[in-house]
């Protein structure tokens, strides 16, 4: 599977489950991505994104998204999406 990266994780909010990812990439629902950083690789279909709390359906390079994440994550890791 390969893989090509589309953000970094800025800020993780515990409670909520949300990562702060600041694109360099187009992300999209329905996109496999992974997660990567020195703690783990969390692995996910994108099922939930919102740009200043309203839901979006993709996202582009330079914008600054909320992301529904399945496990914690960490402030510098590298988010990637995968293909086949």
């Amino acid at each position: 599977m390969d893989k090509k990266p589309v953000g970094k994780v800025t800020h993780f909010f515990n409670k909520i489950s949300v990562a702060v990812v600041d694109l360099t990439d187009e992300l999209r629902n329905g996109d496999r991505i992974s997660i990567e950083g020195p703690a783990g690789v969390v692995e996910q279909v994108v099922s939930s994104m919102q740009i200043n709390k309203e839901p979006v359906a993709r996202a582009g390079a330079g914008q600054s998204i909320g992301l529904k994440v399945d496990a914690r994550v960490r402030e510098g890791d590298t988010v990637y999406v995968l293909t086949e």
